[in-house]
C-alpha cells in the first residue's frame, strides 16, 4: 500500500526532477531544431546549449522554477505553515537581491515573467508588497505552490486561502489564481489518495459545497439546475465565492475522459502539447499536464518524458506532470536513475522528507 507520504515525497521529487529534466531543451517551439539538437526522443537529464535559456547549468540542475519551489518548501518547515510576511521578508532578503529584472540572468540562468515584473515594482520602484502583483498569464504561482498543496493536502480551505494569498502577490489576474487553486487541489486529493479520473470534479465540487474551496456556484450536482425547495433563494444556497466560476475544478475530469474514450486519440502522447498548446500560459499548459497525468497515471517515466518531448514549455509541463504522477505512483515508483542523476539529490530528498513528516 502506498502511504500519504509515499505519495507526498513522490510528489515533491516528481516536480523537481520535471524541472530538472527540461533543463536542455527548455523551450525548443521548432521540434525539429529540438530533435538535431537532443535526438529524436530524450529520456534523461541534458545539459542546456550555452546560448540558450539555462546556458551554463549542468545537466541533472534545477534551474529557477526549482529554486523557488525549494525555497517554499523550506519557509513551510521553517515556518510551521504558510505566513505571508515571512515569506515575502525571505524573498526580498534571499532572491530578488540575486536577479536583476533581466530575462537571461539570475539564479538558474533565467527569470521568469512575473519574477521580472516583482523585481521592478519591488526593488526599482520601491512599491509595498500589496501593489508588486503583475498581469502573467503563466503558471509561475502553481510551480512554487507545489510544495503548498504537499503541506496542506489534508486541509484544503488552509490550502484554497494561503495559495490565493501567495499568488495574488505576483500575479493579478483572478482567473490565474482560480487557476492555480484548481490544480494545487487535484494534487491535494493525489496525494490524499484519490485517482485523477473522470470523477475527480466531483469531488472537487463537493469540497466547494462544504465550503472549503472558495469558488461560486449556481448549479447543483453533474451541473444541474440549483434546487428552490421551500422558494430559497439562489444567493442564500451559493455564496459568491472568492473566484467567479468553478470551471477550472471541471477540467481535470474532460481530460481524463478523453484519456478513456477510445474514439479520442493522441499519438504519440507527447503530441498532446500540440493538441493543447506549446505555449506558456496557463490555459496551454493544464489541460495537458492533466491529460499526461491521467494517461500515464501509472508510470512515471512515461509521463515525464511524453510531457518532455512535447517540446515549447516543457519544462514547466513536465514539472507539473512529474508532481501529479508521482502523487498518484509514490516517491518508490520512480524510476531510480531519475534520482541518482538529479544534482542536490541529498538535499532534495532530506527537504522532501521533512515536508512530509506532519501529514
Amino acid at each position: 500500500m502506498v502511504t500519504k507520504q509515499e505519495r507526498a515525497k513522490g510528489a515533491l521529487m516528481g516536480a523537481f526532477i520535471g524541472e530538472a529534466l527540461g533543463v536542455g531543451p527548455h523551450w525548443y517551439y521548432d521540434l525539429e531544431e529540438m530533435r538535431k539538437e537532443y535526438g529524436e526522443w530524450i529520456d534523461d537529464y541534458t545539459e542546456p546549449k550555452s546560448d540558450r535559456y539555462h546556458g551554463g547549468l549542468e545537466a541533472g540542475e534545477i534551474s529557477q522554477a526549482g529554486i523557488l519551489l525549494k525555497m517554499m518548501a523550506e519557509h513551510l518547515i521553517e515556518n510551521e505553515g504558510y505566513d505571508q510576511a515571512a515569506f515575502c521578508k525571505m524573498m526580498d532578503n534571499d532572491f530578488l537581491p540575486k536577479i536583476s529584472g533581466k530575462a537571461m540572468a539570475g539564479p538558474g540562468g533565467y527569470t521568469s515573467q512575473s519574477m521580472r515584473h516583482l523585481w521592478r515594482a519591488r526593488v526599482k520602484k520601491g512599491l509595498p508588497w500589496d501593489q508588486v502583483a503583475g498581469n502573467a498569464d503563466t503558471t509561475e504561482a502553481i510551480e512554487r505552490n507545489i510544495a503548498m498543496a504537499i503541506f496542506y493536502a489534508d486541509d484544503l480551505e488552509a490550502l484554497s486561502l494561503n495559495i490565493t494569498d501567495n499568488t495574488a502577490l505576483t500575479q493579478a489576474d483572478n482567473l490565474i489564481g482560480s487557476l492555480t487553486v484548481a490544480y494545487s487541489s487535484v494534487l491535494a486529493l493525489l496525494v490524499q489518495g484519490e485517482k485523477l479520473d473522470p470523477e475527480i470534479s466531483a469531488k472537487l465540487m463537493q469540497a466547494v459545497d462544504e465550503g472549503k474551496l472558495p469558488f461560486h456556484k449556481v448549479t447543483s450536482d453533474n451541473l444541474n439546475p440549483p434546487a428552490r425547495d421551500n422558494m430559497v433563494k439562489e444567493s442564500d444556497l451559493y455564496g459568491e465565492g472568492m473566484f467567479a466560476s468553478p470551471d477550472a475544478l471541471l477540467s481535470p475530469s474532460y481530460m481524463a475522459r478523453a484519456v478513456e474514450d477510445p474514439e479520442i486519440v493522441i499519438e504519440p502522447a507527447w503530441k498532446a502539447s500540440i493538441v493543447y498548446g506549446m505555449p506558456c500560459a496557463i490555459y496551454h499548459m493544464l489541460p495537458a499536464v492533466y491529460y499526461l497525468s491521467a494517461r500515464f497515471k501509472d508510470d512515471f517515466e512515461a509521463g515525464v518524458l511524453n510531457a518532455l518531448n512535447g517540446g515549447g514549455q516543457n519544462q514547466v509541463r513536465t514539472m507539473l506532470t512529474g508532481a501529479l504522477i508521482g502523487a498518484q505512483v509514490g516517491f518508490s515508483r520512480i524510476p531510480e536513475r531519475f534520482i541518482k542523476g538529479l544534482q542536490q539529490k541529498t538535499a532534495l530528498l532530506s527537504l522532501s522528507d521533512r515536508m512530509v513528516e506532519h501529514l
